[in-house]
């Protein structure tokens, strides 16, 4: 009882202690929003202000923004590029790990230790020969780009993923394939249901990643024929160092709205999956 009385004395300072971290994370991203509205001029000089007056230009920065980058096909390879790697990340790494997990015999405890060491090389060390293979293979491209990313996230996946599925009892399987189940349908309507809150937040943390990746891209992709989103608002810079900062501001915004819209969607399997994890233990 003495310590419930501890917690709850303490609860209210956590409360506010953890609600200012907040706002220091969301402070520049309510910067970059306030800032969007506001003539270039206004945005050097007094960057925290509230925009009003003459500093007030309404949507003029989002719409030079979207002529001058081509914001709406660079928004259309960024979403193919990320929906279809994210989309083969978690079948193909879901699939591998179920099989690193069952199999269980030198080859799988072999190929699961390079997952392992796939996370732990640097991207640095190998972008260079990457990009020249890439071209060589013909992978400069947005579906190319979904085999060069399920590299980068393979790791990563597979590590999550055996966890999961090490807690998945192998007899639930078995009563499947004694029914007839095959080994497809077994893992598809029988282990994948069970891995859904791992599966949503491998998704998560990979597009968040995707979306928002630029050195990969830049590296890889044919420019003259594809932009992603970071790559188009690079093109706002003008020569001798000159920014459009209300256009870029404004695509920072509208390159930012998919993926808070998109982790709030997610939000409640990514908490479902955390407190089914801890009724099982």
């Amino acid at each position: 009882m003495k310590t419930d009385d501890t917690r709850m004395k303490h609860a209210p300072f956590w409360t506010v202690f953890f609600s200012l971290i907040s706002l220091v994370w969301i402070f520049p991203v309510v910067l970059v929003l306030i800032n969007s509205f506001k003539q270039k001029a206004y945005i050097s000089r007094n960057p925290f202000l509230i925009p009003s007056g003459k500093s007030f230009v309404g949507i003029e920065n989002y719409t030079r923004g979207i002529e001058r980058t081509n914001f709406i096909a660079s928004f259309g390879w960024t979403l193919f590029i990320t929906v279809g790697a994210v989309a083969l990340i978690l079948i193909c790494t879901s699939m591998c790990a179920w099989w690193i997990v069952r199999v269980n015999n030198r080859t799988a405890k072999t190929l699961y230790t390079l997952f392992l060491l796939n996370m732990i090389i640097p991207f640095q060390m190998i972008m260079f020969p990457l990009s020249k293979i890439a071209n060589s293979l013909k992978l400069n491209t947005p579906w190319g780009m979904w085999v060069l990313y399920l590299r980068f996230g393979a790791g990563l996946s597979v590590f999550m993923f055996t966890g999961v599925i090490k807690g998945i009892p192998s007899e639930i399987e078995e009563a499947a394939m004694i029914d007839g189940a095959s080994v497809t349908r077994t893992f598809l309507a029988i282990v994948m249901p069970m891995m859904k809150p791992s599966i949503v937040s491998v998704a998560i943390l990979q597009t968040m990643w995707i979306w928002n990746d630029f050195l990969l891209p830049y590296l890889t992709l044919d420019l003259r024929k594809y932009k992603t989103i970071s790559i188009a608002v690079q093109y706002l810079k003008g020569g001798y160092g000159s920014v459009d900062m209300g256009a870029m501001m404004a695509c920072l915004v509208l390159a930012i709205v998919p993926i808070i819209i998109f982790y709030l969607l997610c939000q409640k399997h990514i908490i479902a999956g955390v407190t089914a994890g801890a009724v099982k233990g």
